[in-house]
């Protein structure tokens, strides 16, 4: 059984996450596929048909000539698609709420001793959280993004001056950190949103009782890894239709016109097919930066190592 209230170094947040599925991964993905499953087959489904049929007919447009035509279809089509794009933003708000709290409530239930998590519960974690939920959506969208969004934006600018370039590499893995630290204290404890979010901040810069080396670097670095893992994991399915992509594109006849749009025909559905599974694969491996995001926030809770190792001592001395 693994332990989670306790000091890790850097190295060990890596192997730890590995471990962690090592472990319960089938339990882990038993649950989350059988709760997030239907969203997660939508969201493929939309990749594939909804945004094929878009990109096809604005390069369709482009191929053509007919620079109005895209507005056209718009225009003829602005109901549909209107509520097609409500739709498709409430799916996608459901399926982050699911893709960031599964892991929150999983391993919160683990952390507290269960050996084996029931689907049933999980769920009946989101039903009993429904109105802190409700909190949070609203504290990440009118606190938390828009903050976010100015930081990233100006970090932006300044790759004109290259400085901007290293500011990028502190500010997602660090913005990554702070919001799942928010996800898993206002979670784990009774604090409501603003004290979760003010100690999800102050935990990646030092402990709880201030005497202790910073631990900001081994948050950063190991959030640092888990996101290049999944590039490199990803990169193999987007390649791919990538290189069909630009294959068909050679295929223009002489005069410089193509002689197909791209996103039509064999090449269209091999194209968002891939893209719809590197959308999955990505969604899939997403669990392992929430999970090494969540041993980083045990690691943190200085305040409860202790607490926990004289429970595990007092449970030996019992057992003796």
């Amino acid at each position: 059984m693994m332990q989670f209230y306790k000091k890790r170094e850097f190295g060990n947040f890596i192997s730890d996450s590995f471990n962690f599925f090592k472990l319960y991964g089938k339990n882990y993905f038993k649950n989350y596929l059988l709760i997030n499953g239907l969203l997660l087959i939508l969201t493929v489904a939309i990749v594939i048909f909804g945004f094929r049929e878009i990109f096809g007919q604005l390069l369709g447009s482009n191929l053509s000539g007919e620079n109005y035509y895209f507005e056209r279809y718009f225009s003829e089509n602005s109901g549909m698609l209107i509520v097609t794009g409500i739709l498709v933003f409430v799916l996608f708000i459901i399926l982050a709420i699911v893709n960031y709290l599964y892991p929150v409530f999983y391993m919160k239930r683990i952390a507290q001793g269960a050996e084996k998590i029931k689907t049933d519960e999980i769920l009946g974690d989101f039903k009993r959280n429904g109105g802190r939920i409700f909190k949070m959506c609203i504290g990440m969208l009118f606190i938390v993004f828009p903050i976010t969004m100015i930081i990233v934006g100006f970090s932006y600018v300044l790759l004109l001056i290259i400085i901007g370039f290293f500011l990028i590499l502190l500010v997602y893995p660090t913005a990554f950190n702070v919001t799942a630290f928010l996800m898993y204290d206002y979670f784990n404890t009774e604090r409501g949103f603003l004290e979760s979010l003010s100690y999800s901040i102050r935990a990646q810069f030092s402990y709880p009782n201030g005497n202790e080396k910073s631990p900001y670097w081994k948050y950063w670095g190991g959030s640092l890894i888990m996101f290049i893992i999944m590039y490199m994991i990803t990169s193999v399915f987007t390649f791919i239709p990538l290189m069909f992509f630009y294959g068909s594109l050679l295929t223009g006849t002489p005069d410089g016109n193509f002689e197909e749009n791209p996103f039509t025909g064999a090449v269209g559905i091999i194209f968002f097919v891939f893209y719809g599974i590197s959308m999955l694969v990505s969604l899939l491996l997403s669990n392992l930066m929430y999970i090494n995001a969540g041993l980083m926030y045990y690691d943190s809770r200085t305040d409860l190592h202790q607490k926990v190792e004289l429970a595990e001592i007092e449970t030996i001395g019992i057992n003796e």
